[in-house]
Parts: structure tokens; C-alpha cells; sequence
């Protein structure tokens, strides 16, 4: 007898689409996440090695007083420098892709979730079974980011212009929610989308 290989949802979406929210509303039902962001933030601990690497790089100036990684002086001088960006993430993908291969295989539910702001934009999505992308109009991402991180619109529009567009999203997905109503309506939406992955997970027709 074969063993069935592990259902993998990889859940993606632009700032301020509700990604959060979905991924909350299905470890509600007991479904393991594992969110890229946590993972990236991980590796980069004090005593980690790749923190040790990049105060190495870029001088001790990118460590805070208490020695944890200053993100907000390293996002400036990757945004400012494209090979400081580029020798960043030859550091750090490989790292975080070991991570969350290790926590993949950890989980015991049903299927696991694979949150990922990058999903997309970084081969993350070669470990996923399928593609569930949180969507919302761009004005509502914006409406939201703005309320949420107290940002000018400016910057969003910035963050929103750096990753995938809302339409190559939609064409990567295998499933989508739209995440332009309220918290219940996207709780009804995940509770759909949750009965299917669990009859999924039951048959072989994900390999």
C-alpha cells in the first residue's frame, strides 16, 4: 500500500487582502499553518547563524541595542540597494526553505496550511498542492493596510507595487476566496473550502 503524500494548501494575497484572518479562521478548525513570515523571522534570531552573517555583511549597525536584527534599517537598504536585496535573499531563502520543509513534515492535520506573503514570487509554491489566493479590490487592500499599520499610502502603494499584481494572482490560483465582505462572510468561505480539502486529503487525486 502507498502512502497518500501530505495535502499542502499554500495560502497567498496582497497587503491588507485578509490572509491573516483566513489562515486564523482554518487553525480554528484544528488546521496547522505555517506562516513563511514567522519562519523568516526565525532564522534571523539572535545566535542563529544567518544573523551572525548579515551583522558581518552590512556592519554592526543593522543590530539592535539588545543585539536582535534592526528590519527597519535592513528593509531601507535593500529597498535602496538591488545586490544587498539580491545577496539577502541567497542568505536567507535557502534557510527558510529548510524551515518550513521541517515544519510541513511536523504537522499532523488533516492538511497543512503554507502561509506566504511570497508564495508566488519564490519557488515556496513547489511545495504546495494547490494555490488558495485570499483575494480583495486593490482600494480595499489599500483602506485596510492603512487603518491596520497606521502606513501613508504612499508606502503601501509602494509595498502593493513590489509584490505580484492582484491579476497574476488570480491566474496562479487554484481556489480563491474574496475577501471583500465581513470577518463572517470569509469564516463561511473558509468553512466551504475547508470541507473540500478534507475530502481531498481522504483520496489520492492531489498527488
Amino acid at each position: 500500500m502507498h502512502t497518500r503524500q501530505p495535502l499542502i494548501i499554500g495560502v497567498t494575497g496582497g497587503i491588507g487582502s485578509g490572509k491573516t484572518a483566513a489562515t486564523d479562521a482554518f487553525a480554528a478548525l484544528g488546521i496547522t499553518v505555517v506562516d513563511a513570515d514567522l519562519v523568516s523571522r526565525d532564522v534571523v534570531q539572535p545566535g542563529q547563524p544567518a544573523l551572525a552573517a548579515i551583522a558581518e555583511h552590512f556592519g554592526r549597525t543593522i543590530l539592535l541595542a539588545e543585539g536582535n536584527l534592526n528590519r527597519k534599517a535592513l528593509r531601507e537598504i535593500i529597498f535602496r540597494e538591488p545586490a544587498a536585496k539580491q545577496w539577502l535573499e541567497a542568505l536567507l531563502h535557502p534557510l527558510i526553505r529548510q524551515a518550513i520543509i521541517s515544519r510541513l513534515q511536523q504537522s499532523d492535520s488533516a492538511y497543512t496550511l503554507l502561509s506566504s506573503p511570497l508564495l508566488l514570487e519564490t519557488d515556496q509554491q513547489t511545495l504546495c498542492s494547490r494555490v488558495l489566493v485570499i483575494d480583495a479590490p486593490e482600494s480595499l487592500q489599500l483602506e485596510r493596510t492603512v487603518v491596520r499599520d497606521n502606513s501613508s499610502p504612499d508606502t503601501i502603494k509602494a509595498i502593493m507595487a513590489s509584490q505580484f499584481s492582484r491579476q497574476q494572482r488570480l491566474d496562479k490560483a487554484d481556489d480563491i476566496i474574496v475577501n471583500d465582505g465581513d470577518l463572517l462572510a470569509l469564516h463561511n468561505a473558509v468553512q466551504t473550502l475547508h470541507k473540500t480539502y478534507l475530502d481531498m486529503s481522504k483520496t489520492d487525486s492531489h498527488e
